[in-house]
């Protein structure tokens, strides 16, 4: 299932990430909202925490939108608008992969447009190739465009230091590959992603990172990771929601 990254300036605000990094999405957009009608910024960060949420319990969506929409309203820049827009898209995107509503014509013109507004040396630029990866991946059932959008966003949150959207460039590559039954790239990039993540003190990204490295690990390994999976899923109260079954 996929996940959603944020950008590095989240990571960069410490209270806000602590909240979001123990799944408090709801805690953490509350500390922005005294803020998001004068800086963009701030309006940005709240609509990404909020459309978190959504992918990881399924639900609130349309607080998410309202978040979005101040987010949109506010932007000044090519830029504030470049990575509002590149929002827009994933959550049209998560609407549509969750069967929530089809929207995915509206997920592909806001990638676009985004595109068209972020510069090339944009630090949104890696985020905005790993949601279009995404979109190739599980909408358009399109291995070989998510890989090459996936090492274009790997290789440009490397440049830009965003630790955390690497986190999740490894995962889905290494998705990709076990898919191709490269097992030894597999295990390297689920093992980088995990390794990132507990580094990051992701502990609400931490379950699905260690059940992925299990599904490639030999028996007695991958019996004590998905244990910890299991411990961590049950000690955030069952999130993300989508993972449970797995776990079953």
């Amino acid at each position: 299932m996929a996940e959603t990254a944020l950008p590095e300036s989240v990571v960069g605000t410490p209270d806000v990430w602590r909240l979001r990094a123990r799944g408090c999405w709801a805690e953490a957009a509350a500390l922005l909202a005294p803020y998001c009608a004068d800086d963009p910024g701030a309006a940005r960060q709240r609509a990404e925490i909020l459309i978190e949420g959504c992918f990881y319990h399924l639900d609130g969506w349309a607080e998410a939108e309202d978040a979005l929409r101040l987010a949109e309203a506010v932007a000044g820049t090519d830029e504030e608008r470049g990575a509002a827009a590149s929002e827009r898209g994933y959550l049209a995107y998560g609407a549509t992969l969750h069967s929530v509503r089809d929207r995915a014509d509206e997920a592909s013109a806001a990638y676009g447009r985004s595109a068209a507004l972020l510069s090339p040396s944009s630090p949104g630029r890696p985020l905005l190739d790993f949601r279009r990866g995404l979109v190739a991946q599980n909408l358009a059932g399109n291995p070989a465009a998510a890989r090459a959008a996936f090492r274009r966003a790997h290789a440009g949150a490397v440049a830009h230091g965003d630790t955390f959207l690497t986190s999740f460039t490894w995962r889905h590559l290494a998705g990709l590959a076990a898919a191709d039954g490269d097992m030894a790239e597999a295990r390297h990039g689920f093992a980088e992603s995990l390794r990132l993540r507990v580094a990051l003190g992701h502990l609400v990204g931490t379950p699905a990172a260690l059940l992925s490295l299990a599904e490639v690990s030999a028996d007695e390994e991958a019996a004590a990771l998905r244990a910890e999976a299991l411990r961590l899923f049950t000690l955030l109260g069952s999130i993300p929601v989508w993972l449970g079954p797995s776990l079953a």
